[in-house]
């Protein structure tokens, strides 16, 4: 039978005989004196006084006394009271309890852990290091993790629905999943597309499964350039996720909607993740130094550094919002200045300055990237200055591309089609000069075939401009797209071809009227099919009418 303390007594009664129990414990206080109850070394002891005696309702319900005593516990102290410890009148009526909390005992880091830790992370890459582990210590993203964000959100609720982090390198989609991994009470499994393979995936959704059955606790998987498993590798996450088996988090760079299989896009939200502001990567390239200094004077004993302003503002602007490229450049300056430094007399702190910069990390970094959303973003940049006829922007995004890597026989491909599309009738020795700049590409490779890109490429962009044929393609061909009775109206009699007897007979090629054999070549024939009577694409107009505004 269930037990409960006495509220007199504070003896263990069954419920049942509580209030018999009650009567008596009553009793005996009315006609006893009451006992001196022992202080304990944390209590406060009362002052003894006769108190009128207190009839059950009055206990059970709580009625307060004139006086009361308190009493204070310690919280690693035992809360109760034995049997010899019992309470007067005085105490039996209100009594308040205060648990005092022990003062958090502050840890003295001992210095040779302290040294050895540092010595273990200063192998580590310092974007590794800096690492947050927690909301708080994160930079960037307001919109997705800042008051009211609604990232932040589901982080802070353990609400995670599935979701792809879709963003530039060094916005923070990794670490925003390893915070996930830190605040979530569900198993967080990582994975990544490029070291593990559909073998793993299957492996973590059984133990996902079974991890549910046992405990009730739910599976966060991480897969980390998401992008890099084919859409039909992808179709494996998809029966895990729309039953809940598992929350997917996945991170990438390019864009979800070409690079992921939709159906599974369709069961994830997407939040894109912006490239880092000038300050937000002030704010980690600070932090950074401080890391780094006290690295090099605690672990390598050498002079620490200070950069200015212009210095770390160089590494921002050259970063272009990623913070991993910042802090490999940091990283890539440390190291320079472990060696390569003079010192005046009586000073021990390596001044940076830009330019001191602009020398070591002149030929380290290069933003583009061949595969990616750098490669349509600078060819596109590239096409529409030849388009608008800006020959230098053009050669800057050739340069670029060429210093990224870059094919030139896919640059050189590229300015075959623009000489038809955007230079057009207007100057037809274009097409065969970009084919000879394609074919002197084959021939003769790079770096002796860079003159070659360029001198097209400046060729096309002073270029008179027709787009002409251009819009009249694309028109025919929406037609034909869209009107099946266009598409399949009969050629008429005297166009087709007749090779054989029988289809003279027929009529074929009847009637049909040879140009040369005509005065200038101009005759009366229809060409179109009758169907659809005569039409026209080419307008003659080569470029548009509208004015610009900001002209």
């Amino acid at each position: 039978m269930r037990k409960i303390n006495c509220p007199v007594c504070l003896k263990k009664v069954d419920i049942a005989l509580i209030n018999k129990h009650l009567d008596t414990c009553t009793e005996q206080y009315d006609t006893a004196p009451p006992p001196s109850a022992p202080t304990p070394a944390t209590e406060t002891a009362p002052e003894p006084t006769s108190q009128p005696a207190k009839s059950v309702s009055s206990l059970l319900t709580g009625t307060k006394s004139t006086k009361k005593s308190s009493y204070k516990y310690e919280n690693n102290q035992k809360r109760s009271l034995s049997d010899s410890q019992s309470m007067s009148s005085d105490q039996e009526g209100n009594i308040s309890i205060e648990i005092v909390e022990p003062e958090p005992k502050v840890r003295k880091t001992d210095p040779a852990d302290e040294l050895r830790l540092l010595k273990a992370q200063a192998k580590l890459p310092l974007a590794e290091r800096l690492r947050p582990s927690s909301l708080e210590d994160y930079i960037g993203q307001e919109h997705l993790v800042g008051e009211g964000g609604i990232l932040r959100g589901f982080i802070q609720n353990d609400r995670i629905p599935s979701l792809i982090l879709w963003g530039y390198p060094g916005t923070g989609k990794t670490t925003l999943a390893r915070i996930i991994s830190h605040a979530t009470k569900s198993r967080f499994i990582e994975l990544s597309a490029t070291s593990n393979g559909i073998s793993d995936c299957k492996r973590v959704f059984e133990e996902a499964r079974n991890e549910y059955k046992l405990t009730k606790r739910h599976t966060i998987v991480f897969i980390d350039e998401i992008h890099r498993f084919n859409k039909a590798q992808q179709d494996i996450f998809l029966p895990h996720v729309e039953k809940g088996t598992i929350t997917l988090v996945g991170a990438t760079t390019e864009n979800p909607s070409f690079q992921l299989n939709s159906a599974l896009l369709s069961r994830c939200r997407v939040f894109v993740l912006n490239r880092l502001t000038s300050d937000e990567l002030h704010k980690i390239v600070s932090k950074a130094l401080l890391v780094i200094n006290k690295t090099r004077k605690l672990v390598h004993n050498v002079p620490v550094l200070r950069f200015n302003k212009e210095a770390i503002g160089y590494i921002c602007n050259i970063a272009d919002g990623d913070s991993r490229s910042a802090l490999n450049l940091l990283e890539l300056a440390d190291s320079h200045f472990m060696t390569n430094y003079s010192l005046e007399q009586g000073k021990h702190v390596i001044e940076v300055n830009a330019e001191q910069l602009r020398e070591v990390l002149k030929r380290t970094h290069m933003v583009y990237d061949r595969v990616g959303d750098a490669h349509y973003d600078t060819i596109s940049a590239f096409h529409k200055s030849i388009r608008g006829s800006n020959a230098d922007a053009a050669m800057y995004y050739l340069g670029r591309m060429l210093k990224g890597g870059e094919n030139p026989l896919y640059i050189a491909r590229r300015m075959i089609r623009i000489a038809s599309e955007d230079v057009g009738v207007l100057d037809d020795s274009c097409l065969p000069f970009a084919i000879a700049t394609y074919q002197a590409v084959q021939f003769v490779g790079l770096p002796e075939a860079d003159l070659a890109l360029v001198h097209c490429a400046v060729k096309l962009a002073r270029a008179p401009k027709s787009v002409e044929i251009y819009r009249g393609w694309n028109e025919l061909n929406a037609k034909l797209d869209s009107e099946p009775e266009f598409a399949s109206a009969s050629i008429p009699l005297h166009l087709r071809n007749a090779p054989t007897k029988l289809m003279k007979e027929v009529g074929y090629s009847k009637g049909y009227k040879y140009n040369p054999d005509y005065k200038d070549g101009r005759v009366k024939q229809e060409y179109f099919p009758e169907q659809i009577g005569e039409m026209q694409f080419l307008t003659g107009l080569h470029l548009g009418l509208t004015p610009d505004p900001d002209l």
